[in-house]
């Protein structure tokens, strides 16, 4: 759960980093050189005007789809991502166990309690830091999605709703759903772990709120790719955890 943190902390460095770099202001074009340009920010800008012009030349219609067709891209990640924290679930009790083995705070003790941990999640297969991945894939998407609209000026200055896509949203609506949506896919994807781990607990309110600081100080289209995704991933989590959920719930009524 820290490396978690740890690497939501570092998302949003590296997204305030890279959105402040000197390219930002740079319009991208089919001539832009380095490997950033050519093989991510090009691209998606090409991807969102092409699919643009499929759809009567909505280039909010269009970030919709962009941001569908890359959640089915990475769904076998995303899948596995869901698969192994179900898992990460059932070896709760036996984590604790060995938390509560090994209590002493002392280099030696903990060493072992990190080497046993090791060993349970190899016995039953499990990769702890698998719910990294989906986190790490989305961080230069997320990033090439802010440069391809900022640096195509046809999509920065479109209208989409009742707001600019390059612009932040006027009414912070979509900062809220960004936030309101992220809290539902955490609280479905921990569904019975979170009460048990206060860390986990603490995650299911932190990571909403780091989105709207996010999403407020953004362009709106990013806010859109962030909400579309994350309605994406509770429809793609209720599926495959639906049985559980319900179960959950069914307890927590009683």
């Amino acid at each position: 759960m820290k490396r978690r943190i740890g690497f939501i902390i570092l998302f949003g460095a590296l997204a305030a980093v890279l959105a402040g770099c000197t390219e930002i202001h740079k319009p991208i074009t089919p001539e832009s050189k380095g490997f950033w340009n050519e093989y991510i920010v090009y691209p998606l800008s090409w991807l969102i005007k092409y699919v643009a012009g499929l759809l009567g030349g909505s280039f909010g219609l269009s970030i919709i789809v962009v941001t569908i067709l890359i959640r089915l891209l990475i769904l076998p990640l995303m899948i596995q991502q869901t698969r192994n924290a179900k898992a990460m679930q059932a070896l709760q009790p036996e984590m604790e166990a060995l938390r509560k083995k090994y209590s002493s705070k002392d280099a030696q003790t903990q060493q072992k309690l990190q080497q046993e941990m090791m060993l349970l999640f190899q016995k039953h297969g499990v990769n702890p830091m698998a719910g990294c991945f989906p986190i790490l894939i989305q961080m230069p998407i997320l990033i090439g999605f802010y440069h391809a609209i900022m640096r195509t000026r046809e999509i920065a200055q479109h209208n989409f709703l009742w707001f600019d896509l390059g612009e932040k949203d006027p009414y912070y609506i979509l900062p809220v759903i960004a936030g309101v949506t992220t809290f539902i896919q955490q609280k479905i994807m921990m569904a019975g772990s979170a009460q048990q781990n206060p860390q986990m607990a603490m995650m299911l309110w932190m990571m909403p709120i780091m989105i709207v600081i996010f999403a407020i100080n953004f362009p709106a289209a990013l806010s859109l790719y962030w909400v579309v995704g994350n309605i994406f991933s509770i429809v793609q989590t209720y599926l495959i955890k639906g049985p559980e959920i319900a179960a959950h719930s069914g307890g927590a009524k009683k």
